[in-house]
């Protein structure tokens, strides 16, 4: 019967066959004839007009299993989603340690998802920024991600992205960007091409001007690079090594881009261990990309402040899943190299190179020619490297002094803080093209004789050593087969040693700055394979993760500390079984022996009196490497003030030290670490769920759901079909052949969140539920609290059981609740229409009163939120107040506080209607439970 015939009106219950829910007619109007209703449907709270023959009476709906059980996991899903469950680790391959779940933790607990991830040295925030990634990306927060990261680490992030949570970045050229647009529409936004993109965080900042560019020139290079970035519509921004963003002032273009970056985005991830470094201006700043009115001027820089905004673990708290500290001690030793009879040759060219370094140098210094002055402390790291390396460039640099028109443009654009952060290798490629001085062509012809006389000659000392080391640790270890990881800073001493160790014997592996992402996979799956030996430079080792191995050579020694550390890290790293061993060569009798044994011995006292790690930070930074540059230079011009020269160093390190320490009080977070937690989420029941929500929501829905031995055969509500499926990670880690769906796939969270209505005067089913005492009679049911106000929406779902004697029991109807989850349940009937509407009215009694309580919940976390926005919004107002106060001018200062006041004003009467709410309980499922064959009787 429809709702015409039946002469049903204004503010009955009917329902819609086409939305399959109920509705309550607002409206109903007779027209030429027909008969029109508008109704509002509460599960999509929408009014809508509907036809008389799209409607029928409430009490003709036949509810199913399929409707009881998908309605039973969907809700559960969404109430756990409100309850702070975390996607991630249930929906990844990656099982994250107590940590990362910590952080992930804690960046989901809040709305505001704007925060600096700042765990000390090798904790894994890349693991953390990933998870909080897939984590929006499977709520459906976030689409369009955009990560920016130093160049030397985009591959890092491309690779560990792609191996630990199958997400793929486009990595973005902006050089590429003028000749890509010859083939695209000139005024198309080239970023909005991918949803995923990284980039190189020097590559995009903006120009102010270039010698030699027109207006136009500079502006195509800001629009391509800087303003269409900004302007390709992010969901969320990471940025890698942030604290490189807090710049000197306001004004230099790395501070400009994340400043750009900060406001392009609703989310925003800033990693960094380092982040305040003793400078508490560019910190504030740093700061001030995340929450700007939080932090309005530098005294607002205090603990209590930026604790809500940080994310930070130290490595002596950090524990693995079984609650065991996460990292092995190492043994690092430094490994001299005596010069022999036979490498007598070597040795002059050694002396030579020197001399042509010192006067190269003084000559770079006198002309303030800085281009040759990196290129002499290139040439002095060259030769101590290899005869091979500095053999190469020496030819290089000798068919480039013969060009007549050799200019340094390069260094035109290259600050010193890029030049640091830049490998070895890629350094001497740039610095090759400097133009020399007078004289220095007849040097580098004479060097380049010696060279390759010495290579003539015989094997590197070096070479011969790490020979020798190689069998005793293979006696040492008892292991034949023992692999081992080579680090050097050039390609010609890497080929070099590949050549020596192939003819011995040994099979051997590369790795280098010009492989692409692909060969450096193949390359680091055959070392874990079949290749004894990886032969790496520091450009090819970035991003790699080698526990696999534990016997790690330093061929040759950057100067600075922390790049070694950089690589001694590629092998001991969270997961590392054994204890790293580290040799560091370093040839006898030469100046960098000389500096680097006295150094260490020093630097072994700062690391005791501050802590290893909180040494090593500061050690990493931009400032240190060129002050390591110039302790060795110092060295080689004066090798008898080594002692005082290393001592000023180190005072600067300490003092250093001392500021980055009272800095990092600031960061100070404690916080337990729960080994029992991170453990849970293996097998974790959401993703079961998720499959009975789908296989039982789809089929009532217009799609189907197919079961085909351990996957499913499911066809979507939009006609989309998928042959196989699983829905848990550990099965779609086993078959890759099958399809993993999670909630990131639209149709699946389609599905879950269209939960159905249950009004009075609906009938009411009754069912047999397995593992459920027949002797307990009533009626369970499921209800929907929420919270709604201007900006803000927040729900949770409660279960009610009343008995047939009118009480209430909360553990049964939890019980019955996780049953509906778990077994297939039995339909034996449909209580009378009568009873239904009293049983509906009396649940809905129970639910009022049990559901109070949470519903006070919402109300005071949505009042918190409130509140916390008037005290960013007073304490911001206060600030700006106080620094107008300090404008000469007083015609400038007033017309300034007018403007404030006005504006904050409005701010307080925006937040006035925010803090009104309204609350709403409504049906989603009820259930006769018990006794059902008498009652169907």
């Amino acid at each position: 019967m429809t709702l015409a015939e039946s002469g049903y009106g204004v503010g009955d219950w009917c329902w819609h066959d086409r939305h399959a829910a109920p509705c309550r007619v607002v409206e109903r109007q007779e027209i030429w004839g027909e008969t029109v209703f508008r109704i509002w449907v509460p599960g999509k709270d929408a009014v809508i007009r509907a036809r008389a023959r799209d409607l029928a009476a409430i009490d003709s709906v036949q509810p199913t299993v399929q409707h009881i059980l998908h309605a039973a996991a969907a809700a559960k899903i969404l109430d756990a989603l409100e309850d702070n469950l975390l996607l991630a680790p249930i929906q990844s391959s990656v099982v994250p340690l107590p940590h990362q779940l910590y952080a992930l933790n804690r960046a989901m607990s809040r709305d505001r998802i704007r925060y600096l991830l700042a765990d000390e040295v090798g904790l894994g925030k890349t693991i953390e920024a990933g998870l909080i990634l897939r984590e929006l990306k499977l709520r459906g927060m976030a689409k369009r991600i955009l990560v920016v990261a130093p160049k030397g680490l985009v591959r890092q992030w491309q690779t560990e992205m792609r191996l630990h949570f199958g997400e793929h970045f486009q990595f973005i050229e902006p050089a590429e960007l003028s000749a890509f647009r010859q083939w695209r529409n000139d005024e198309e936004n080239l970023w909005r091409l991918h949803d995923q993109v990284i980039c190189s965080l020097d590559s995009v900042k903006p120009l102010e001007g270039r010698r030699g560019w027109s207006l136009e020139q500079l502006s195509t290079y800001n629009r391509e690079r800087f303003e269409d970035l900004i302007s390709a519509s992010w969901d969320l921004v990471i940025i890698d090594e942030a604290h490189r963003m807090g710049g000197s002032t306001d004004q230099v273009a790395r501070y400009k881009l994340g400043a750009a970056l900060a406001e392009a985005a609703p989310y925003l991830l800033l990693l960094s261990a380092t982040p305040h470094q003793g400078k508490t201006d560019q910190f504030h700043r740093l700061m001030q990309l995340i929450d700007r009115e939080s932090f309005p001027n530098e005294s607002s820089v205090t603990s209590d402040r930026v604790h809500p905004f940080v994310v930070r673990t130290e490595k002596r708290a950090a524990i693995d899943a079984e609650g065991k500290p996460l990292f092995k001690p190492r043994m690092t030793r430094l490994h001299p190299v005596a010069w022999q009879e036979r490498h007598a040759a070597q040795k002059e060219l050694y002396e030579a190179v020197t001399d042509y370094v010192r006067h190269g140098y003084n000559q770079a210094q006198a002309a303030k020619q800085r281009h040759i002055g990196f290129l002499m402390i290139l040439m002095q790291r060259l030769v101590t490297s290899s005869t091979a390396a500095i053999r190469a460039t020496l030819e290089k640099r000798q068919a480039l002094l013969d060009q007549p028109q050799l200019q340094p443009s390069l260094f035109d654009a290259a600050d010193v803080d890029e030049w640091a952060e830049l490998d070895g290798q890629t350094q001497v490629d740039l610095a090759l093209q400097a133009k020399g001085w007078q004289m220095e062509k007849a040097e580098v012809d004479t060097l380049l004789e010696l060279a390759r006389s010495t290579e003539a000659q015989g094997t590197d000392a070096k070479a011969e050593a790490l020979l020798e080391l190689i069998y005793k640790l293979q006696q040492d270890e008892n292991d034949p087969e023992l692999k081992v990881l080579v680090f050097t800073e050039f390609v010609a001493t890497q080929a070099m040693l590949t050549e020596f160790l192939n003819s011995r014997g040994f099979s051997v592996g590369t790795l280098n700055g010009s492989m692409d992402l692909e060969a450096r996979a193949r390359a680091q799956q055959k070392f874990s394979r079949d290749v004894r030996i990886l032969i790496s430079t520091d450009a090819g080792g970035e991003g790699l993760n080698l526990q696999f191995c534990h016997v790690i050579f330093n061929f040759d020694m950057p100067w600075n500390p922390m790049r070694v550390e950089q690589r001694i890290g590629r092998v001991d790293r969270i997961g590392q079984p054994h204890v790293v061993r580290a040799i560091n060569f370093v040839l006898e009798d030469t100046v960098e022996h000389r500096v680097r044994e006295v150094l260490e011995a020093k630097l072994a006292i700062i690391a005791e009196e501050f802590g290893v790690d909180k040494a090593s930070d500061v050690m990493d930074s931009v400032e240190a490497e060129v002050l390591f540059d110039e302790l060795f230079v110092h060295g080689l011009q004066n090798p008898d003030a080594i002692e005082a020269e290393c001592d000023a160093v180190v005072s600067q390190l300490r003092t250093t030290l001392a500021e980055s320490r009272s800095g990092s009080e600031l960061l100070a977070e404690s916080h337990e670490l729960d080994a029992d937690e991170a453990r849970k989420w293996r097998d974790h029941p959401a993703q079961f769920w998720l499959e009975r929500a789908i296989t039982t929501g789809l089929p009532a829905r217009g799609g189907e759901a197919t079961k085909d031995g351990d996957a499913w055969r499911l066809r979507w509500v939009d006609g989309g079909e998928s042959a196989k499926v699983c829905f848990d990670a550990r099965t779609a880690a086993d078959r890759p052949d099958i399809e993993w769906v999670t909630l990131e796939d639209p149709r699946a969270r389609s599905v879950v969140s269209e939960l159905p209505r249950c009004v009075a005067g609906q009938p009411l089913p009754m069912a047999r539920i397995p593992g459920f005492p027949d002797t307990v009679r009533g009626v369970w049911s499921l209800w929907e609290i929420s919270l709604s106000a201007d900006d803000f929406s927040r729900r949770r779902f409660l279960s009610v059981f009343v008995n047939d004697e009118g009480r209430t029991f909360l553990p049964t109807a939890k019980r019955i609740w996780d049953l509906l989850l778990t077994e297939q349940i039995t339909m034996v009937g449909l209580a009378a229409t009568p009873d239904a509407r009293g049983w509906f009215e009396r649940s809905k009694d129970a639910a009022q009163a049990q559901g109070e309580q949470v519903f006070a919940e919402l109300v005071e976390e949505h009042r918190s939120r409130v509140r916390e926005e008037r005290e960013r919004a007073q304490y911001a107002y206060d600030a700006r107040r106080q620094a107008i106060g300090r404008i000469g001018l007083a015609n400038v200062r007033e017309y300034r506080r007018k403007r404030l006041l006005a504006d904050h004003e409005a701010r307080l009467f925006r937040l006035d209607s925010a803090a009104a709410y309204a609350p709403d309980l409504n049906a989603i499922l009820m259930l006769r439970v018990g006794g059902q064959t008498e009652a169907a009787a």
